[in-house]
């Protein structure tokens, strides 16, 4: 018999339907009192008491302190949490955080040079706009307009 037809080979439930994957067939926790059980539940309820904190933080300074707040200030507040609440949740539900220091770099470090690339662009069009907007040609072609 090949290795393909043995009974701990489990590739079959991943083909076709996989509705026995997630019928009670593939349960690997079936004592929930386990200490495995009680480590992930425990894992869980520490990533929403973290989520549901930063989230109240944004919430009361959005709704209480955004007004007295400089923008710049309030602007970079917001983008703190919020740059932190996505790193975190890539980190647990997307399992990055498990990964390799090499494979969260090779994710990373594109991911920012691409948010790079587009804040210089913005940069470079307002300034090309901004240029083009005080030109001394252009305003005295809109003086003779006028």
């Amino acid at each position: 018999m090949s290795a393909a037809h043995h009974q701990e080979n489990i590739q079959h439930l991943y083909e076709g339907d996989q509705s026995k994957l997630y019928s009670g067939v593939m349960q690997h926790h079936t004592d929930v009192n386990s200490e495995e059980s009680r480590a992930q539940v425990k894992r869980i309820w520490k990533v929403f008491w973290i989520l549901l904190a930063i989230t109240i933080a944004e919430v009361i300074v959005g709704m209480f302190f955004s007004y007295r707040l400089h923008p710049a200030i309030k602007a970079t507040f917001f983008l703190v949490l919020t740059l932190l609440k996505a790193g975190y949740i890539v980190s647990v539900f997307m399992h990055l955080g498990d990964e390799l220091k090499n494979f969260i770099a090779t994710v990373l470090i594109p991911l920012f040079l691409f948010i790079w690339f587009i804040i210089a662009f913005l940069a470079d069009g307002g300034f090309w706009l901004r240029m083009n907007d005080e030109s001394p040609a252009r305003q005295s072609i809109e003086h003779v307009v006028k």
